[in-house]
């Protein structure tokens, strides 16, 4: 397909015409029921989507998982999570709906996003391997040594490194001029399809390419390689066998994530330096290769994983315990009164009366005290004899007068309501 040059952009620079054209993404050609495909990737999205969602707010929810550990298994979901976003959204826009042309901004910024977040998944394996390595090898430092400020500074140096690296891998690609085809034969704006279009020198990008492919994903291969290596030497001289095996159990959800994760993918990129490869083969290897394991990871991760399914069975407990409470404090004020100060029988049966019934008799009266206390002075005259002698006794008449207090119960009123 040639250029548009309705859609075309021209910029001079230096006496040279750089064209930027809108790009069309071919993807799968001459396959029958391709949407199907599609379809399915749309479900693996979904899947993914709520995959690492939940396993990032495991980790955020769950306090036992607040370690340097589970700080690069945040970063790996975040990492699928965002990868995803970038990829498969924009696939099914394009193939679904017949939206395959692109803008040359748009496209860009497609391919910056995408190889960013693989190169953070691979940088972020060879973190997890450096916490094997240490927890195995080194296992009375490994608190000293790999602490949450240690690995948070290792995940920003990932940050920075992928940023920088795929940002200075983009911005070459607007140095070609695109003046014959545009059409990409790949899923997405991937670098090497589209840096093979230019019609000027693209020997940069290609040495750019080769550098980046061996850097993110080569060398952390060979250094995960090397990790497991030592963690095989260190567990041959632990005697038992059940240590052995209790501290291989630790590695092994992380030997399935390198698995699915570097196999395929430099598999591919391997076979495509040595020979040719099908356009339709290799997209949807590629594309397998991109979605399928940030699917797979948070899965493997809760099920391989002791310290995770513990996390899981604490936080549905509390779960089911706070809305065990709820529910039993909602009952408790739908059927029984609020507390009130113990009443004499009398004002009892007064408050069981409507409310508004007494609003109805007594529409301005207010609640009187029912206990009145009355001082009453009462007389009295006592008789004292006075004895002179053994043989005479003389009366003597005393009046004194004696103040009694007397509780005189007053009739109660309750103030205005209808509450009831």
């Amino acid at each position: 397909m040639t250029v548009n040059m309705t859609s075309t952009q021209f910029v001079s620079s230096m006496n040279e015409t750089f064209f930027r054209p809108t790009f069309y993404i071919s993807g799968l050609y001459n396959i029958p029921h391709a949407k199907y495909y599609y379809v399915f990737l749309c479900f693996v999205y979904a899947v993914t989507v709520l995959g690492n969602s939940f396993i990032m707010g495991t980790i955020y929810l769950a306090q036992s998982l607040h370690t340097a550990k589970y700080i690069a298994v945040f970063n790996l979901a975040f990492s699928d999570l965002c990868g995803s976003s970038a990829l498969v959204p924009k696939l099914l826009d394009m193939f679904l709906f017949d939206n395959q042309y692109i803008s040359y901004g748009a496209c860009l910024a497609n391919m910056f996003f995408v190889y960013c977040f693989m190169t953070l998944q691979s940088l972020t394996l060879l973190a997890l391997a450096y916490d094997r390595l240490v927890a195995i090898c080194f296992p009375l430092r490994y608190h000293a040594v790999v602490t949450k400020t240690a690995m948070s500074l290792i995940i920003g140096i990932m940050w920075i490194v992928s940023v920088t690296v795929n940002a200075l891998l983009v911005s070459l690609v607007t140095r070609l001029s695109f003046c014959r085809s545009t059409t990409v034969n790949s899923y997405f704006c991937d670098h090497g399809p589209i840096y093979k279009l230019a019609c000027n020198d693209k020997s940069i990008n290609s040495v750019m390419g080769y550098v980046c492919t061996a850097a993110l994903l080569y060398i952390p291969l060979i250094l995960i390689t090397i990790s497991y290596v030592c963690i095989g030497v260190a567990l041959r001289k632990i005697a038992r066998g059940g240590e052995q095996i209790k501290a291989m159990k630790t590695c092994t959800s992380h030997i399935i994530l390198v698995a699915l994760f570097y196999v395929p993918i430099i598999s591919i990129y391997t076979a495509a330096l040595t020979t040719s490869i099908d356009t339709n083969i290799r997209i949807i290897n590629t594309a397998l290769t991109q979605t399928i394991p940030p699917m797979l990871n948070p899965i493997i991760y809760t099920l391989k994983t002791e310290e995770v399914m513990q996390s899981i069975k604490v936080l549905y407990k509390r779960s089911k315990m706070k809305s065990a409470m709820k529910q039993a404090e909602a009952r408790r004020r739908r059927h029984q009164c609020p507390p009130q100060r113990q009443a004499k029988p009398l004002v009892r049966f007064l408050r069981r009366l409507p409310q508004c019934q007494r609003s109805r008799r007594h529409p301005t009266r207010r609640r009187a005290n029912p206990h009145s206390r009355v001082t009453v002075p009462v007389p009295v005259t006592l008789n004292v004899s006075v004895t002179l002698s053994p043989f005479v006794s003389v009366p003597v008449p005393i009046s004194v007068s004696v103040h009694v207090s007397v509780v005189v119960l007053a009739p109660v009123f309750f103030p205005l309501s209808c509450s009831r």
